[in-house]
């Protein structure tokens, strides 16, 4: 496991997160930054650079890193939509790396299949950083309006009504653990964009410390983020956002 540098303290909690969980996959791959460089079209000294949070990955050393640790690339890149939106505010221009230093003399041309596999995944993380967008300024108008009440004559009215939510809380204690009803996990880790059973079951475990994530829909979104938050530092834990082992171990009592 690698012994990484502490980020800088006021680096923007959007950024903190991408880089936090790139260094996560890097780890749990196994991979010294060499070998990673060797699967990828990045030098060494590139994901040095974005390791270090000096310079934001692009979109396809994103999907490279995915790609090559079995990761989900989905998610990754709705991370990386969202620290990019930061990145400017968050990152000194002196410390701005204009443009990823990438080896090709080490991987030869993406073939047509493969370009067209990029484009679809770009495309992909971009209507998932939409959606999550209006859920959010959904949210915010109704807490403007006092959740309660007529909406606002310049908010839109939806188009259809939501869905009822698949998920449900069944909270009991098991063996000396709390469990839901949703999924038995210790171990699966949860960030912003996840979901499935295992976020209900995290949102659920949530509401039964006193924390409310929102509703109880198996959607990782800002509210469940902003209660995992609340949930670790009351419980004395690095506060990251994210659900791992530590904070299911708290979570399950």
């Amino acid at each position: 496991m690698s012994r990484w540098k502490a980020l800088p303290a006021e680096l923007d909690p959007r950024v903190r997160q991408l880089v936090v969980r790139l260094r996560w996959l890097k780890d749990h791959s196994g991979l010294s930054v060499r070998q990673l460089a060797a699967r990828t079209e990045y030098s060494p000294k590139s994901w040095e650079r974005y390791f270090g949070a000096r310079a934001l990955p692009p979109v396809p050393a994103v999907a490279a890193l995915a790609r090559v640790c079995g990761e989900d690339p989905t998610r990754l890149l709705a991370l990386r939509e969202v620290a990019a939106e930061a990145w400017t505010a968050a990152v000194p221009e002196a410390e701005a790396d204009p443009e990823p230093e990438i080896v090709l003399s080490q991987r030869p041309p993406l073939s047509p299949e493969r370009r067209v596999l990029r484009i679809a995944l770009v495309a992909g993380s971009v209507t998932l950083v939409l959606a999550v967008a209006s859920a959010v300024l959904v949210t915010v108008r109704l807490m403007d309006d006092g959740g309660g009440g007529t909406a606002r004559s310049s908010t839109a009215p939806l188009a259809a009504p939501a869905s009822p939510s698949p998920y449900s809380c069944r909270v009991e204690r098991v063996g000396g653990h709390w469990y839901a009803g949703n999924s038995r996990t210790r171990q699966e880790n949860l960030a912003a964009g996840s979901n499935g059973p295992a976020v209900a079951e995290a949102q659920c475990l949530l509401r039964r410390a006193g924390i409310s994530p929102g509703g109880i829909d198996g959607m990782f979104g800002p509210l469940t983020e902003h209660a995992v938050k609340a949930f670790q530092k009351q419980s004395g834990l690095d506060v990251d956002g994210m659900v791992g082992p530590h904070t299911w171990k708290a979570l399950r009592g």
